[in-house]
């Protein structure tokens, strides 16, 4: 009604956490992994109304899609967004939009106030897993191994890992092996030029080979809204964006989240379980 009436809104100004990532990610480790520890460090509402902005060598180093899944899940520690300036990364990916003029650089003023400032050593971080049914209940895999958690459907994808690099980490540990006869893999492609490139690739193939079904590109079972849909008491391992009760359908399930390379090994194993032991 404020926009209709006056031609414009107003919003407040969120201050900024600083998140400055350091070193390099294990094997075994990607930006999705970065990210669940970050919110399991901040808490689920330790960024409300603020904005996180990443900086440091890992983020330099991190391709657009690693990025895309950092400013995508910022919102689960509460956070109104993710900023990450705009580097030769950027207009690559741009280029290969057909988009580099559209290219704009973008980065904090040298004089820049934070209202927090958090440093991360990217070499100490492991494969994490979000627990239900909060984001930031995150433990390491070497915690989760302990508990032996049996998993009844994989679900790789989504808007939160479901590009081409996720897939290709995902077909890379998937090939030549079959899926546990106990699990359910659902692979969803995020767009439809991420579905063709995996279609061409011969992606699509190695998860099918492998024993999971391919969906069309979508949200699908992120939000419980067909196929992929849970049972009472059955677990998911997934590579979506949240866990909350009954977000996939059904609230007597159960939702664990982790990275594409975590959720293709644990479909083979047919429990959570540890990627670096195939990732050399």
């Amino acid at each position: 009604a404020v926009a209709m009436a006056f031609g414009k809104v107003w919003f407040k100004v969120p201050q900024t956490f600083l998140i400055k990532v350091n070193g390099n990610l294990s094997k075994g480790v990607y930006p999705k992994d970065l990210m669940l520890y970050i919110i399991g460090k901040i808490g689920a509402n330790g960024a409300t109304y603020r904005a996180l902005e990443f900086i440091g060598t890992t983020i330099r180093q991190m391709s657009m899609a690693g990025r895309f899944t950092l400013s995508n899940m910022v919102i689960e520690a509460g956070a109104k967004t993710g900023l990450i300036a705009s580097d030769e990364v950027t207009r690559d990916y741009l280029s290969s939009c057909s988009r580099e003029d559209d290219f704009t650089s973008v980065s904090a003023d040298s004089d820049a106030v934070y209202e927090k400032i958090i440093d991360i050593d990217a070499s100490k971080i492991e494969p994490m897993v979000s627990f239900p049914h909060t984001v930031d209940n995150t433990k390491t895999i070497t915690q989760v191994l302990k508990e032996n958690i049996k998993i009844d459907q994989v679900v790789i994808g989504t808007c939160t890992n479901g590009r081409m690099e996720d897939l290709q980490i995902a077909a890379d540990i998937l090939k030549g092996r079959k899926i546990h006869s106990d699990v359910r893999l659902i692979v969803v492609p995020a767009s439809r030029k991420v579905y063709l490139e995996a279609l061409k690739g011969g992606l699509l193939e190695i998860f099918v080979s492998s024993g999971a079904a391919v969906m069309g590109p979508g949200c699908g079972p992120c939000v419980g809204i067909h196929q992929g849909v849970l049972g009472d008491g059955e677990r998911c391992l997934s590579t979506q964006n949240r866990n909350f009760k009954g977000r996939m359908g059904n609230p007597k399930a159960e939702i664990y989240l982790a990275s594409p390379a975590t959720a293709a090994y644990s479909a083979i194993k047919g429990k959570i379980a540890d990627v670096r032991e195939v990732i050399k």
